[in-house]
Formats: C-alpha cells, structure tokens, sequence
C-alpha cells in the first residue's frame, strides 16, 4: 500500500495511463465544475490495484451542465435519471453528481452539486470505499477516515444506519473481506448480524458471490464471517451442517469438514485455470465437494467414515447453489465435480477404459482435468492449526493428469468412431440406430478400438444378434 503523500506521483500515473479524461476534466473545471475519483478507484490507487470501475463526480455543475459539457467529446446516454449518472460513448466511466438519499428499500434522491463532501460520502458502504481524490490537484478527500482503515486493513461502515438500508452489503462485506483480506470492525459485525437481507435479488447475491470465489486470495474469509456473526445457518445451512461434522483425524487433522472446506477453497485459488468461467466451476465444485459427509458420517469400529457422501453430496450442492444462481451450467459442472472428486485416488490402478468412461460421464458438463484440480484442492486443504500441511496422495492426483494426458481425455472425451451415416441402409433410423450407435461407443472406449471398419462389424454382429435374441 503507498503512503499517503505517494497518492499525488500514483494518480498523477493514473491520468497518464487515462489520456482521453484529462482534457473532459480540464473541460468540467473550465465550466466551473470540480472533479473527483470516487469510490473504488481511490482505494486501489493506494492498495497499487488495477483500478477496476471509474467512477467521477462533480461538484458545482448540474445535471445539464454536466451534459453540455460532455457531449462536446460525443454522444452521452444518461443512464441513472434519478441517480444523475452520464456515460459518454466509448468511455468507461460513470460521471454522477454529488447526492443524498433518503432512508427506505427505495430512497428518494436529491441531486445536489453545491453538497459537502462529508454529506455526499455519507451514503456510501464502507470507509475504504468513501475517499475521493481531486482530479486536478490530486488533493485526498477523507471525510471518514478511510486512508486509516486502509492502513488497518479495517471494513467499517461510513454510516450504519445508512448502512442497513441496502442490505445488498452485507453480501459486499464478504467479498471485500476475501479479496482484500481485512477484518471487519465490531460495528459492522453488530449491524450485519441483525440487517433484512432477504429482499436483496438472487442475481445480486450472485455477484457478489462471483466477486468473492473469482477475484479473492482468500475466500474463506468471507464465508468464515457469515459464521463469525452467526448467519451461516439461516443463509447457507448447507455450510452450516459442516461445522457439526467431524472427520478422522488422520486424514484431517484440520478439523471439521467446515474447516476443512475453507482451507481447500483458499488452496484452489492458487491453482492454474482456464477462463473464468471454468475457474467459478472449480471453485464452487471444491466449496461444495463435501457436502454430503453430514448426511453419511458415522463411527464404524472407533473410526469415523463418510462413505458414499460423493453421491450423497449431489442433491445438496444443487440446493446450495440454487440459493443464489439459476446458471444451470455451472450447477451441472459443480454436481459432477462433487460426485466424482474422489476418482483421481481411487483411480491409481484403473485401466484405460476407466479413464475413457470417466471423462464420458463428467462430460459435457465438467472434464477431468478440472475434476484433478478439485481433487487437488481437497487433498492439500488439510492444515492443522500451528502444524505442517498435509497434502496426502497429491502425487496420485498428478499421476491422475499425466495417465488422461495420455489417454487424451484430459479436457475432452474419446470422439465416437461411428455415427448414424455409417449405419445407414443397415439399421433402421430411430432408437434401434440409438441403441446401436451407443453400443458401438461402448465398445469402443472399453476396447479402445481405433478403427472404424472393425468397430462397425462389431457392432452389426452385436446388433444382429441383439435383434435375433428379442
């Protein structure tokens, strides 16, 4: 994090790197306006983030002439009328007037360019997020001590009463906890235990989900809180029910499955992806990879076991998930993943045809590479506290990845030899050539054959006996 007085050199190297807003801002100021930064920008300027959006608002123009004067670089769209936010056409970046807004779900807004930076920033969430830097003499407007609580490593709400009224920050709480990797202050923590979160939209749980899972170093951090301030059980009782579970303490000398499910999701962030896409699959497939052992637990002999929770697992991760996203995908690919994360060690004497069968069923939903770093996850997800880490069998998911690499049903399943042209005028269309055409697949990943000519006599031999047989 830089140094307060840094702040100047590091936005001064912002607006080098932003040319096309220094002469809009030199603009604003020549109507007699004064820009600022607001928001998130100023605090990855001093974290030394990427700044991710741009937010600008102006002080001393009205909505009009903040128009007028951006529409002299081009065509602007005003796409927040109540909130008084202006886009200009092919910039990425939002220009508001300074406002108030009432308390209640739907507040009413007073736009007002002649406010008090104190009274404007007072409706944002969080301290960190309440700074602006002037745009021109690159002056820190701190009315709530945010550059402090930076310094701190501190989420503390700017005004809790305010704070409550949009209870979508609740859900901002846990992703800025994981991605940041603060703590929060006992406030925030008393308001966040009592506040409606009920009414906020799924779509907008899902984001901020997204947030926490995709961008943290720590996502535990976030889920970890909702249990601090004792809301895991109402929100997410899936996750709950694993703090109630405990496992052998050879393999797991973490803990509880809880416990052991937060270490192995900060585990996953460290592994290579794909796409983003991909990576929330995984993510998301390791948070929920043990969630039917509450259900499957028991004391066998002195020990405790957990067999079947893979398969047990399933429903319960689709109802966890349904909680917050209605993407059918990424439920699709997390249940396979939950259902056959044990493989990669079960596998270590499996023939090839296992392998083939394997990729098969993950497909088209998931592969096995991603089911490998699932299983990576849970295996090195296992550090008792003060202790070494344990990453038991880790080498037999790596021998997993190099024997699908091989086999080329790493990221893809084996192509079907045969389709349904090559059974023409030989089989009937219809579920007769279904049913043949999925035998002769059959016949293929368990044989490996690779040629199309013998695969096709196996399979007119199977069908004619089949049609002799019926």
């Amino acid at each position: 994090m830089i140094k307060r007085e840094e702040l100047a050199q590091r936005a001064g190297v912002f607006f080098d790197t932003h040319p096309e807003l220094v002469q809009i801002i030199e603009a604003i100021v020549g109507a007699g306006g004064r820009p600022l930064l607001v928001g998130g920008v100023v605090r990855d300027l001093f974290l030394e983030r990427a700044p991710g959006d741009i937010d600008v608002e102006v002080y001393g123009l009205c909505t009009q002439g903040l128009e007028t004067v951006l529409s002299s670089f081009g065509p602007v769209s005003l796409v927040g009328k109540s909130f008084g936010v202006l886009r200009l056409h092919g910039l990425d970046v939002d220009w508001s007037l300074p406002r108030t807004d009432s308390s209640g779900r739907h507040p009413d807004v007073m736009l007002n360019p002649k406010l008090s930076f104190k009274e404007a920033f007072r409706r944002r969430d969080l301290t960190i997020n309440a700074m602006g830097i002037d745009c021109q003499s690159y002056e820190l407007i701190d009315e709530y001590g945010g550059y402090n609580d930076l310094e701190a490593g501190l989420l503390r709400a700017v005004d809790p009463d305010f704070f409550v009224e949009d209870p979508l920050r609740f859900f901002r709480v846990m992703q800025f906890l994981g991605r940041l990797n603060f703590k929060t202050d006992k406030m925030l923590d008393k308001v966040c235990a009592g506040m409606d979160v009920s009414g906020v939209a799924c779509e907008r749980i899902e984001q901020e989900l997204e947030k926490l899972m995709l961008y943290s170093s720590r996502p535990s951090l976030g889920w970890r809180w909702v249990r601090q301030i004792g809301r895991l059980k109402e929100l997410f009782p899936e996750l709950f029910a694993l703090t109630k579970t405990e496992q052998d303490p050879e393999w797991h000398p973490e803990g509880d499955v809880f416990e052991h499910s937060m270490q192995a999701i900060d585990v996953a962030t460290s592994l290579k992806f794909g796409d983003s896409a991909r990576k929330l699959a995984v993510m998301y497939g390791v948070l929920c990879h043990d969630l039917g052992k509450p259900a499957t637990t028991k004391i066998i002999e002195g020990r405790i076991h957990s067999r079947g929770h893979s398969e047990a697992g399933q429903k319960i991760a689709r109802t966890f998930l349904r909680r917050f996203t209605r993407k059918k995908w990424l439920i699709d690919a997390v249940v396979k993943l939950v259902r056959y994360h044990m493989e990669p060690i079960i596998f270590v004497d499996a023939s090839d045809a296992a392998f083939r069968r394997l990729a098969y069923k993950c497909a088209p939903d998931t592969n096995l590479f991603e089911l490998a770093l699932v299983s990576r996850a849970d295996r090195s997800g296992r550090n008792k506290v003060g202790g070494k880490q344990l990453q038991k069998n880790v080498l037999q998911v790596d021998a997993f990845i190099e024997r699908a690499k091989r086999l080329e049903v790493l990221y893809t399943i084996v192509r079907p030899l045969l389709l349904g042209k090559d059974l023409m005028g030989q089989v009937q269309p219809g579920p007769e050539m279904g049913a043949v055409l999925r035998r002769a697949y059959q016949m293929q990943i368990e044989h490996g054959i690779q040629d199309r000519d013998e695969l096709l006599k196996r399979a007119l031999q199977w069908y004619r006996q089949h049609a002799a047989d019926a």
